[in-house]
């Protein structure tokens, strides 16, 4: 999420505006602006180019996070009790009805030289580039037997999702959780693995250039989807983005 110095300084206009607007109109406003912060947080990134390696928060991006960090609740995890995969519906749906699966998307977002296997409408994803955000270094992906040293992981992992808040959503929008751009990213395959179902005081990227722009889209999903934070997980995420400035 590497965001261009004249793009993150018109996000921050608008997203202060938004959270003003927010706190001047209660709580259910405050909720839908949440989704805007992070539709404008995603925005932003979207319109950088696929593949970018890892970067620093400008100073608009982390000031934005900030904010939004402090309109979050704070309260300790729900059981586990009643958590599956299925809870978030079927692994890799087409939610935005494109005739391509979300994992391809994401591959197809975040890799360079891109090839698609024949037959497949240009859906399924068969080799590409990836720059890293987690390691830093460069991967080569081709699909087959190695298909894992890239996974798509979700920045807020589910299970994480679902002891802080994902209980309490409809199906529809655990779904749509699990899908969203905003929190999948193509990834080394064992920083992924290493990481599982961590939230950001238990585990961080190696790449500290990246921890920035990792936080700051933590906290737009948690806003997003209306979750909380543990207190040990809001403290180290505002450590981080009191480094951002």
């Amino acid at each position: 999420m590497i965001i261009s110095r004249s793009a993150a300084t018109k996000s921050l206009t608008v997203l202060a505006g938004l959270l003003l607007a927010g706190s001047l109109a209660g709580c259910d406003a405050a909720a839908h602006v949440g989704a805007k912060v992070a539709d404008a947080v995603h925005s932003a990134a979207a319109s950088q180019a696929p593949g970018a390696g890892a970067g620093t928060a400008h100073p608009g991006e982390a000031a934005a996070a900030v904010a939004q960090l402090a309109s979050i609740p704070v309260k300790g995890k729900a059981p586990k009790t009643g958590y599956s995969r299925g809870q978030f519906g079927p692994a890799w749906s087409d939610v935005d009805h494109n005739g391509c699966d979300t994992r391809n998307d994401m591959l197809r977002r975040d890799l360079t030289d891109v090839t698609t296997k024949p037959g497949t409408r240009d859906c399924v994803i068969a080799s590409g580039k990836l720059a890293d955000k987690y390691t830093g270094k460069t991967i080569t992906f081709t699909r087959g037997e190695n298909s894992a040293d890239v996974q798509i992981d979700h920045i807020i992992p589910l299970s994480l999702a679902w002891q802080t808040g994902a209980q309490q959503i409809s199906a529809g929008q655990r779904l749509q959780l699990a899908n969203d751009p905003l929190n999948l990213m193509s990834a080394d395959g064992p920083a992924n693995q290493q990481k599982s179902d961590s939230s950001a005081d238990a585990w961080l990227p190696a790449n500290k250039g990246f921890r920035c722009e990792y936080v700051a889209r933590q906290t737009a999903v948690k806003a997003k989807y209306k979750l909380w934070m543990t207190r040990p997980e809001h403290d180290a995420i505002a450590g981080i983005l009191a480094t951002c400035k």
